[in-house]
């Protein structure tokens, strides 16, 4: 369960200390188990063999539950690019989709869709003339990062190149 990879059976029996014999017929077993053979209860998951190991996933009639979790219920990592676009909509906000893939020079639909999964922005309004939305940060976001309010966001300008006396002058 806690592995990224499938496990071979060499290596499930190196870390248990047995021999591969039994750690083979130990698979067979949960495997047997998991599928309710035998008059044992089907689990909502599944020991497979893949790619010559092997490894526990969710049953496929338990994905939809699975899934809404993992999107709305489990805090995990963002990549690189949601990182960037979360900074520019916390920075710039509120702001819509087409300003911030302007500033980042990408496309930003699916990255703006996981943020919103996410919960970290919302749908600040529409804007009346173009149609467009405009998105924000929520108290998520705030609550994960440990601030009480964006004002405590550090200036970006000492950061950038040519930066180090701020940029609050220029027009």
């Amino acid at each position: 369960m806690v592995a990224d990879e499938p496990q071979s059976l060499v290596h499930l029996a190196s870390a248990v200390g047995r021999p591969l014999v039994e750690v083979r017929e130990a698979i067979l077993r949960l495997v047997a188990d998991f599928d309710g053979v035998d008059g044992t209860v089907r689990r909502g998951f599944e020991l497979r063999e893949v790619a010559g190991g092997w490894r526990i996933y969710v049953r496929a009639e338990h994905d939809p539950v699975v899934a809404d979790f993992v999107l709305t219920q489990n805090p995990s990592r963002l990549s690189q690019a949601a990182l960037e676009t979360l900074a520019v909509i916390a920075y710039k906000q509120p702001i819509s989709r087409g300003a911030v893939a302007s500033i980042r020079a990408v496309n930003v639909d699916s990255v703006v869709r996981t943020l919103l999964g996410r919960g970290l922005i919302t749908e600040a309004f529409t804007d009346s003339e173009t149609g467009a939305i405009n998105y924000a940060t929520t108290d998520l976001l705030l609550v994960q990062l440990g601030i009480n309010s964006l004002d405590e966001l550090p200036l970006i300008s000492p950061l950038l190149a040519d930066g180090a006396n701020g940029f609050e002058d220029l027009p």
